[in-house]
């Protein structure tokens, strides 16, 4: 089983929404209030559903779920560097953290649709 990628999926993602909490505080006032917002749900919405795919059986929805929002959360981060809200060290440590995560997923929305197989 895949227990030990489900179990270093949520310090992961803390990890990851730690930095872009700091990092959504240095963005300007306005754009915090409108881009920031989104974004932190989104962030909160990886956590939740990192956490029911531990609890609940529908793994593979809330995988793909999560997957969906990493998506979201590159587009926010295009436009922030795009718009010179971050800097290009602040846009790359954010992209390899939402990568590092993406990839866990990955493999675990591959072993769980190989078991929904069987």
């Amino acid at each position: 089983m895949k227990q030990e990628e489900l179990l270093i999926l949520i310090p992961k993602i803390e990890k990851y929404i730690e930095y872009i909490l700091n990092m959504l505080l240095k963005i300007p006032r306005v754009e915090k209030f409108n881009i920031g917002n989104e974004y932190k749900s989104s962030i909160y919405n990886l956590l939740k559903n990192a956490i029911y795919i531990n609890k609940i059986g529908n793994r593979i929805e809330y995988l793909n779920t999560i997957d969906a929002e990493l998506v979201l959360e590159r587009i926010f981060l295009r436009i922030m560097y795009n718009n010179r809200w971050i800097d290009e060290k602040k846009f790359k440590v954010s992209m390899e953290q939402i990568s590092e995560i993406g990839k866990i997923v990955g493999g675990l929305i591959k072993y769980y649709a190989k078991d929904n197989k069987k």
